[in-house]
Order: C-alpha cells, then structure tokens, then sequence
C-alpha cells in the first residue's frame, strides 16, 4: 500500500434505487451487487483508495443497506493505531432535514459537516457502481500541481455513448470551459467534440470523433466544494453544480484511458462480468500491487468433477458435477449438478453453505441436473431444478415474472429465488 494521505477524504456515492439493475437491487443496494465470483462493487472503490493511501473512507447510500452495512463492517476493520476507517452514513432524517438525499450533491452537502470534520485538504468523490483500477495517488498529484479548485477525471466516449454522459470541452492547458449534462442535440455534440490535437495533449489516444466524458470522480478543494453546495437547490453535480463551478473556479479534466465500466443497467453488469473471464482480460485482477479488498471468507478450493471448462473464473468454495460450463463466472459456494450446460452466463452461488439435499418449494440450493442456462444471471441463493432451460426462447427483451425477469435479453433469476423442474424460460 502507498503512502497514507491523511489529508484527503473519500466520499463514496451508494447511488439511487438502481431500478436499471433490478432485479438485482430489489434485496440490496447497488455497491452491494456481488461482481466477478466473488467481490461486491463497493470493493472496487474502496481498493482504489486504499492503494493511494486514502483511508478515510465514507459511503453515502440510502436503499436496502442492511447487507451493504454487514459486508462493509465484516470487511473493512483498521487497527487502533492507524485512524482509518470505512464508514457508512445512511440517510437519516434530523431536526432541520426532513429529506432523503434528492442527487448526488444532495447527499454530500446532507453530510458535509462530517466529510470536512478535521478539516481536510481534498475530499475526493467516487461512484460506488463502477468497474475500474485508478491510481488515484496520481489524480490527487496532478490535481495539486494545477492548483485546482476541482479535478474530473476524464475519458473518451463514441457519439452515441456520450449522450449518456456528462460530456466537456477544454482548453490547451486541460481546463474546462464548458461542461454539458448528457447532450442529445447533435449541435451540442459537434461543439464539444475536440480535435485530435486536444487528444494528443491529454496523452489519450482516441478515434478521431470520441468526446471526452466526466467518470464521476472528482477531486474538491474541501472549502470549494462546501462554498460549491451552498445552493441548496443544486441536487446534482453534473447538471448543476459542475456547470456552476467551471463558471466560477478553476476546474481541470484528468485523463484516464484504461478500462472502466458503469455497471448502470444490466448488460453493462452482464458485459463487465463476462469481460473478466478473457484470457488477458481489460480489468486485470490479477496485478499483486493492485489486489481487490473483499470479505475473507476462509472457503475450501472448488470441486470439480468430469467437467468440460473453456473461459470461466470460478470463485472458492463451489463444487461442479459432470458439467459444462462456456464464457462463465461461478461465484462462491455454487452447486452445478450432472450433465447441466451453461453458456455466457454469471452464476453467483450462494451467501451461506446449505445441506445439498435440503429442498425449498421442491428444488435444491443451485443448479440442478440437465439444465440449459445461456445469456443469464442467477443470484445468490437461487434453486434451479432439475431439466430447466434458461435460453429466452421467446427472443424477449423485457418480461417481468413472478421468479425471474428479462432485461436486454438477459434472463435474471433473482436472490434466493426456485425456478420449479422442468420450466423453460
């Protein structure tokens, strides 16, 4: 681990109600959704702290904590020594604030007086949903060194995407002159579209048409950002209180070109997922300089019996029958029983170890035998009985049923959910 930067606090943001992800969310808060077999996305963020010595950590969130709350306290403990923390500030109602949090600057400004208490130098401000590995030792650094008042970190998006984003045009030095919250008018795209040349000095390398997109990762001045949120009826950064601070204070763009992800719908978490299992894959968790922090769990090595394996990561603790398994994650403590297939999918596991032969509504902890699951997510705890087929054979895009749901054309089988033997989906 880097150097500690005790001046800089990190304030993490847990996101809406994440209804693009249900129904992923519809038992947990996003930055608790498990990722890659084994992590939780709040991992991400708080490893990419950690690895620049930042460990004063806060995470803002306000639906479904309570297993958010139990990952992060069983994860995240520092020795009495040290004086770092990872603390949660749920939304709460008090005397003079009746609201839950309204946007993303909403939420720092409801809890400001604690993000600034011991009067820090920088507070640092991160996503909670988002798949990346950042040196953000780097960003603070160069961030110090313009003398700014605020620093975006930066990447290049297509034409398409960045209608999505928070899309900016700067200047020779890197400063940003103008700042749109997803532009969809192609006027506006062509203005904010920089030349190749803007490129170039960034030291991005980007097809020639690529905008520059904010990450959401900011960088205040501690006392910027509370003169910043003094307009209480600026709830967002990206619509208004960005906008305002380019006005108003020197605002830098940090550019970053390796790979990073907003797990915001299902496909993106689908995508990302299914990303990790390539042979050299975009986000390397695989670096012993870089490991992502999670919950050590002490599980035994995974099982596997006479199976056929080609491109999967599969988590500890998970024992496979007889199976075979294509472009896959098998998170921890997963089941796979005889002569199942499965295909570009994510299998999560389970959250404790069940007797095997236990039966809920009929059906077993896992998957079961003779089933055909393609293009599909099953949370943890899920029973998937014998000969059932998970391949969308209707081609739908969006269902919802009482036990599994269609988004993009990815079936999703919720938490703790029994598709019953013999179902074809």
């Amino acid at each position: 681990m880097r150097r500690r930067h005790g001046e800089v606090v990190t304030a993490i943001l847990g996101g809406g109600q994440g209804t693009r992800l249900w129904p992923l969310t519809r038992d947990r808060a996003k930055p608790a959704v498990p990722v890659g077999g084994r992590f939780r996305l709040i991992d991400i963020p708080i490893s990419n702290s950690l690895h620049a010595g930042l460990d004063r950590i806060y995470l803002l969130t306000q639906f479904n904590t309570a297993s958010l709350h139990r990952h992060i306290a069983q994860t995240y403990r520092f020795d009495n020594f040290r004086g770092g923390f990872v603390n949660v500030l749920a939304a709460e109602q008090t005397i003079s604030n009746r609201d839950w949090y309204q946007g993303t600057a909403d939420a720092v400004r409801q809890n400001l007086s604690r993000l600034i208490y011991g009067d820090p130098r920088e507070v640092l401000v991160l996503s909670g949903d988002q798949l990346y590995l950042m040196d953000l030792g780097e960003f603070l650094r160069l961030h110090r060194q313009r003398e700014a008042d605020v620093s975006i970190a930066v990447q290049p998006v297509d034409r398409q995407a960045a209608r999505g984003y928070g899309i900016m045009r700067v200047d020779d030095r890197g400063q940003i002159v103008e700042f749109v919250e997803k532009p969809q008018d192609d006027d506006t795209l062509d203005r904010l579209t920089p030349s190749p040349a803007v490129f170039e000095r960034l030291q991005l390398d980007a097809p020639r048409g690529h905008l520059l997109a904010s990450m959401g990762i900011y960088a205040f001045r501690a006392g910027v950002l509370g003169e910043l949120l003094e307009d209480e009826a600026a709830t967002d950064f990206g619509r208004e209180v960005i906008p305002q601070a380019i006005e108003e204070r020197k605002v830098f763009a940090f550019p970053y070109d390796g790979y990073w992800e907003d797990i915001g719908t299902i496909g993106a978490f689908h995508r990302a997922n299914l990303d990790l299992t390539q042979p050299m894959p975009p986000l390397n968790l695989y670096d012993p300089d870089r490991p992502i922090y999670t919950h050590p769990r002490f599980l035994p090595g995974t099982k596997i019996h006479h199976c056929d394996i080609e491109q999967a990561v599969l988590a500890e603790g998970s024992i496979l029958e007889g199976s075979r398994l294509r472009h896959c994650i098998v998170g921890i403590r997963a089941v796979i029983r005889r002569n199942s297939v499965i295909e570009d999918s994510v299998i999560m596991g389970a959250s404790e170890y069940v007797d095997p032969g236990e039966r809920v509504d009929g059906e077993r902890i896992g998957i079961g035998e003779n089933c055909v699951i393609r293009n599909a997510i099953v949370d943890l705890g899920a029973r998937i009985g014998d000969g059932v087929q998970l391949i969308n054979a209707e081609g739908r895009e969006h269902f919802d049923a009482e036990n599994y749901a269609i988004r993009e054309g990815i079936i999703v089988v919720p938490k703790e959910a029994v598709i019953p033997a013999g179902t074809v989906v």
